[in-house]
């Protein structure tokens, strides 16, 4: 058994006679384990790195895919996340992951089919507002502080008219970060992917670099977003980059937002303390974007003071 992170999906290291290894997955959603299972061949027939999907059971709901092995880059970058300076090799194997990123995102989409994608093809209004009210159920309710809902949801309603603004035809692969790659003989390789839909840019990018926990500096994150754009460049060279600058922040307060949701669901009400002890980390992430964007969302930057002073 291989231990779970955040999904219910059981993991199997299977060991066959001759030393060879696969991973069995169970999943717990048909639909779902089927937009991985196209996704992942999908990317293999591009070149992409992913785990090749070996065999699926008759009723879909379990598949073997490739053994990538043990190490994910989050504990490959463990010295910088814990001391705040990141080593040389630990950089290198950031700024690969994150041109890698661009190529998932671009590439990815050519010739996808997005009807297949779980639980919707596109990120919408519906799935943003989705998100937005997470943070607002799952996690603002459980701490039991008192807040106005017009006044969350007037900054609620000016978050999904920015990011609806923004280009929407890549490939999102919605949960990107360091727990969600693996490395190969040293290179990067992207699990995980299977909530993945077409969508904007810079979503994936700011779910990178301000996981709650990889403590990247302002600085390393400047540099990763211009090694990232470089790449996009090429891909994409009608890329107005003053324009996805603008947007990002923006997609930094989405998916703090997001992730508070998500912790407090698996924290409060799934009781696994992982997720209650990225609360503070995430909640730095969102007051510090807030400063940033508080003459826009100035609410939500009041509301995060107070939150703070809960944890």
């Amino acid at each position: 058994m291989i231990a779970q992170q955040g999904s219910n999906r059981i993991y199997t290291r299977l060991l066959s006679a001759d030393g060879q290894t696969v991973i069995r997955v169970e999943g717990t959603n048909r639909d779902e384990n089927r937009a991985f299972i196209y996704m992942s061949r999908h990317f293999v027939a591009l070149g992409l790195p992913v785990p090749r999907v070996l065999s699926v059971s008759a009723d879909e709901m379990s598949y073997t895919q490739e053994d990538l092995g043990d190490t994910l880059l989050f504990d490959a970058i463990r010295h910088g996340r814990e001391t705040g300076c990141f080593l040389p090799e630990e950089r290198t194997l950031l700024e690969a992951t994150i041109r890698t990123l661009a190529h998932i995102q671009i590439e990815g989409a050519r010739d996808f089919d997005w009807s297949v994608c779980f639980p919707v093809p596109a990120m919408d209004e519906r799935s943003i507002r989705w998100d937005l009210n997470y943070f607002k159920y799952c996690f603002l309710k459980g701490t039991k502080i008192e807040f106005s809902e017009p006044a969350l949801e007037d900054e609620f309603d000016r978050i999904v008219h920015m990011i609806l603004a923004q280009p929407s035809d890549a490939f999102l692969y919605r949960d990107f970060q360091s727990r969600n790659v693996m490395l190969k003989d040293g290179h990067p390789y992207f699990i995980d992917f299977q909530g993945g839909r077409r969508g904007p840019t810079p979503y994936d990018v700011a779910s990178f670099l301000w996981q709650a926990k990889a403590n990247i500096p302002a600085a390393l994150r400047t540099e990763l977003i211009d090694s990232y754009l470089n790449e996009l460049h090429t891909l994409q060279p009608s890329l107005k980059e003053s324009d996805w600058r603008a947007a990002l922040p923006h997609f930094v307060l989405l998916r703090t937002l997001q992730v508070l949701g998500a912790y407090g669901y698996r924290g409060y009400f799934e009781r696994k303390p992982h997720f209650l002890e990225s609360i503070p980390h995430a909640l730095r992430n969102l007051h510090s974007i807030l400063q940033q964007l508080k003459d826009e969302y100035p609410y939500l930057y009041a509301l995060s003071n107070d939150l703070l002073l809960l944890f």
